[in-house]
């Protein structure tokens, strides 16, 4: 039964990133916002909502030293798959599409709009390790207003982004038997709340599977935190950057990817900062270490390249796995 749900739950969290991306694709242009606004804001913040959901409830609603290493270990969690797993599952479907459709293996991205989510992901992370390593509490309460500024800072920088929704989009699939070539306002945020509640709904299944799996194995709660609830919840923007890339919308995928990095390094920390310790031990220094040296890389790249070639993405894999061997052997 468990791994019954692990597929029904994959499946429901694909189609509801289909639907997802493609709602938001036609909000996009139907407000004729920028691919910046669009991948990096839209699609990041609404496909961050099932990790967002996670420590908060642990943290806010659960009772108990557990919860707070669930918590913290969720919020540091997900900034680091998506700069390493994310990164390397994009690296790998560029390799597939390459082979299966012949489209051009190195991503055409908008240089300025990736490095500068990058930027912001590295301070605001950055910022966050600092505040776990001086366990100083009013200076955790700085940075938590930091981090809230910051990310306005950055939302205002992000609007400002010029560039027109480039490429051919599908008919909105709910007025798909009609498809008129502006769809209603209505039609579109109806898809979009759909989706939304399709992948929350996908994921809190996905990890309720495996996080059996996980207990079975006596894997303790901090370490399941880092390594097994951020990739069941970090689904939806693996699957809307692999779906953008075989659709040639690359700024769009990194986007959603980059978008949501500033996200998650921003609000579910600033959460970590005012509710709890706080306290950095030697497994998550390590993830966060993980994250801002691939984050780093990939914004060094791309700053002397103006580009980002698909074995950095690969390479980025290979912070994962020191990670997971890592945590496996301190924990086992």
């Amino acid at each position: 039964m468990t791994f019954l749900e692990l597929i029904i739950s994959l499946v429901i969290i694909l189609v509801g990133c289909e639907g997802f991306i493609n709602g938001i694709e036609w909000f996009g242009k139907k407000r004729g916002l920028g691919e910046g606004t669009v991948g990096s804001l839209l699609a990041a913040v609404g496909t961050a909502l099932p990790e967002t959901m996670v420590p908060i409830i642990a943290i806010v609603f659960v009772a108990g030293e557990a919860s707070n290493e669930v918590g913290v270990g969720a919020i540091l969690g997900a900034p680091f798959m998506l700069a390493t797993l994310a990164m390397f599952v994009t690296g790998v479907s560029l390799v597939i599409f390459r082979l299966s459709n012949g489209r051009k293996i190195n991503p055409q991205v908008n240089p300025r709009i990736i490095g500068r989510d990058l930027t912001f992901f590295l301070v605001f992370y950055l910022a966050a390790v600092i505040a776990g390593l001086l366990h100083y509490r009013p200076l955790s309460w700085v940075m938590a207003v930091f981090l809230w500024i910051g990310y306005m800072v950055y939302v205002y920088v992000t609007l400002r982004t010029e560039g027109e929704l480039s490429g051919h989009s599908r008919p909105l699939y709910l007025a798909s038997s009609h498809p008129p070539a502006f769809p209603r306002l209505r039609w579109i945020l109806l898809q979009i709340a759909i989706s939304l509640g399709a992948i929350i709904f996908g994921a809190h299944m996905f990890v309720g599977a495996v996080s059996e799996v996980a207990i079975i194995l006596g894997v303790p709660a901090l370490v399941i935190s880092l390594l097994i609830t951020p990739v069941a919840t970090e689904l939806p923007e693996k699957f809307n950057s692999v779906l953008w890339l075989r659709a040639r919308k690359d700024t769009l995928a990194f986007g959603n990817i980059t978008g949501a990095l500033v996200f998650q390094s921003a609000f579910p920390v600033s959460v970590g900062l005012l509710l709890t310790p706080w306290n950095l031990n030697s497994v998550s220094l390590v993830s966060a270490a993980m994250a801002l040296g691939s984050g780093f890389l990939l914004l060094l790249w791309i700053k002397l390249m103006r580009t980002i070639h698909w074995w950095m993405l690969l390479l980025s894999g290979s912070f994962y796995a020191f990670f997971v061997f890592y945590a496996l052997s301190v924990s086992i």
